[in-house]
């Protein structure tokens, strides 16, 4: 039982946006404590070195963002009694968690070769069972309503739930490794800990969502014309541009407060409050969200968002090394993310009824999906620029002080290399326009369903 004729699509729940935004805060208990901790605790707990790391992740990244391609494809074809992309929520929630567990026990060698072999297979698996629950994950956005509104909302309780686990992973997790006596043990329970709630909160997720939208046309599609459908859709090229672009910022931001607080700060204590600068801002952001893609549209508003990074990249180029200012410069970068990725995957949703529209074929897991590929893809040179400027510039895991060209590289991939991607960001943006057309889309597809 999906329970459709119960819900209506113009209207969704508070309860369910939240149940819905609970699938992030899992998500971001394991997403966010990687793209936080995991480079820093291969490269200074595990002592791999940084050049080696950032090329794992990024080869990592090619493999998963395929698996995404083909994520999409099953989820499309998917018939159960839960709908095609809710059950895999179910399915994948406790296969999820055990993998990103299993990351942190990097095996005792002196065998760099075994050492990198292992990173390598549990990161993948880790990313491939993410892949499982996280493509349907998305998809569902599209499948609980089709209303442009309703959806920011969806997505605003997404960021919003997104950002809570953000900040619990920024607070938690360092204190959690304390607390278990430190050292790659201490690591290891630590995301034990995270996998297990987790692993549950997609569980929640999955009693509290249904699918309640149909395409215009039932009949499964094979994937030759669903590809050539996807090809034509002009705005799923910008999104997925976009995102792709929009996903190097954030593996360059998230990457780099562990390293900033430390060797650029001096002062590691920093390090959470970095993080909770960079979140805290965002939650009367998102707020305020609805009212505004209300009055501006998602374009504007992310646009605002990237105003507001470069603003925060300029400011912190004053003085790199006063706390201070470098706190004010990630209270306003914070700003500027929310309206970004509260709007991101309204927009990447929003791309399937203009396809559908232009072609008359509705493939919501093929769209998201692709679009998944271009944001891993992203998020994954982000995180290699991260190690291979850190390798370039003679970065040494584990050693209290860096040299001169370390610092250079530190301050090189936390500043410099994402306000050049911010830029070319705001640019692509301009070319995107459907916010204009989009009612006059719904409308028309809503006719050809009364017609047919």
């Amino acid at each position: 039982m999906n329970g459709k004729s119960s819900v209506d699509v113009n209207n969704i729940s508070f309860k369910n946006r939240i149940g819905y935004g609970v699938g992030d805060f899992a998500s971001n208990l394991i997403f966010t404590g990687f793209a936080f901790f995991l480079v820093y605790f291969y490269t200074d707990i595990v002592n791999i070195p940084a050049a080696i790391v950032g090329t794992v992740m990024l080869v990592s990244r090619l493999f998963d963002g395929v698996s995404d391609i083909i994520m999409g494809v099953i989820v499309d074809r998917t018939k159960s009694r839960f709908g095609k992309a809710r059950p895999w929520l179910l399915w994948m929630a406790i296969p999820f968690g055990i993998s990103a567990a299993l990351v942190f026990f990097v095996p005792e060698s002196d065998s760099l070769t075994l050492q990198i072999a292992y990173i390598f297979i549990t990161y993948n698996l880790v990313s491939l069972f993410y892949t499982a629950i996280n493509i349907p994950y998305g998809v569902l956005n599209s499948l609980i309503t089709n209303n442009p509104y309703q959806r920011s909302l969806l997505n605003i309780a997404r960021a919003f739930m997104a950002n809570a686990g953000v900040i619990v992973v920024g607070q938690l997790v360092m204190p959690l490794v304390a607390f278990f006596g430190g050292g790659k043990e201490g690591w290891q329970y630590a995301f034990i800990v995270l996998s297990i709630i987790s692993a549950v909160l997609f569980l929640i997720t999955f009693l509290s969502s249904q699918e309640n939208v149909t395409a215009q046309n039932h009949k499964q599609h094979d994937l030759k014309p669903a590809l050539g459908a996807l090809v034509h859709n002009k705005y799923w090229w910008l999104a997925l541009l976009f995102g792709t672009l929009f996903f190097v910022v954030i593996g360059l931001t998230f990457n780099t407060p562990v390293y900033y607080g430390k060797y650029i700060l001096n002062d590691p204590s920093t390090i959470g409050t970095l993080i909770l600068c960079l979140i805290v801002p965002q939650f009367p952001t998102l707020f305020l969200m609805p009212n505004i893609v209300k009055r501006w549209g998602k374009r504007l508003t992310c646009q605002f968002g990237l105003i507001c990074l470069v603003v925060s990249y300029l400011l912190i180029q004053i003085d790199p090394y006063h706390s201070d200012l470098v706190f004010a410069s990630t209270i306003i970068k914070g700003i500027g993310l929310a309206p970004l990725i509260g709007s991101f995957f309204a927009i990447l949703a929003d791309t399937v009824e203009y396809g559908e529209w232009k072609t008359g074929l509705r493939t919501e897991g093929l769209v998201y999906s692709a679009g998944s590929f271009g944001s891993k893809v992203g998020i994954g040179l982000g995180t290699a620029m991260v190690g291979w400027v850190l390798g370039a510039g003679g970065y040494v895991g584990s050693e209290a002080v860096q040299g001169d060209s370390a610092i250079t590289a530190i301050l090189a991939v936390s500043i410099w290399y994402p306000l050049v991607v911010t830029l070319l960001t705001f640019i692509i943006l301009c070319f995107y326009q459907l916010d204009k057309i989009f009612p006059t889309i719904l409308k028309e597809l809503e006719n050809r369903k009364r017609a047919s």
